[in-house]
């Protein structure tokens, strides 16, 4: 059991750096997102110099770079839930098969 945790721990470590080192070494880069492009999209059908959402942002990231590291982080977070979630489905379904009937 020690050994599957520290084998965890290592994984989420380097998820961590594969994560953290872009942002490091790469400055002042840009990653357009979807709603950049839907806002530009819209100011073109409309014919608006300005599109105006209806709605704000809950909490405005300092910088692009963040908003997809936070978002990347968020994805693989809900990868592994689910990861979770196969696995023990399959166990549990292992064990049924392999314990005497009742």
């Amino acid at each position: 059991m020690k050994g599957k945790v520290k084998t965890g721990i290592i994984l989420v470590l380097i998820c961590i750096l594969i994560a953290v080192i872009p942002l490091v070494l790469i400055k002042n880069s840009q990653f357009g997102g979807s709603d950049d492009a839907a806002s530009e999209t819209i100011s073109e059908i409309l014919g608006v110099e300005e599109y105006k959402p209806w709605a704000s942002p809950v909490y405005e990231p300092p910088g692009a770079e963040t908003e997809s590291l936070l978002f990347s982080l968020q994805a693989a977070l809900g990868a592994g839930i689910m990861g979770y979630g196969i696995g023990i489905l399959r166990e549990r379904t292992k064990n049924r098969k392999e314990s005497p009937a009742k």
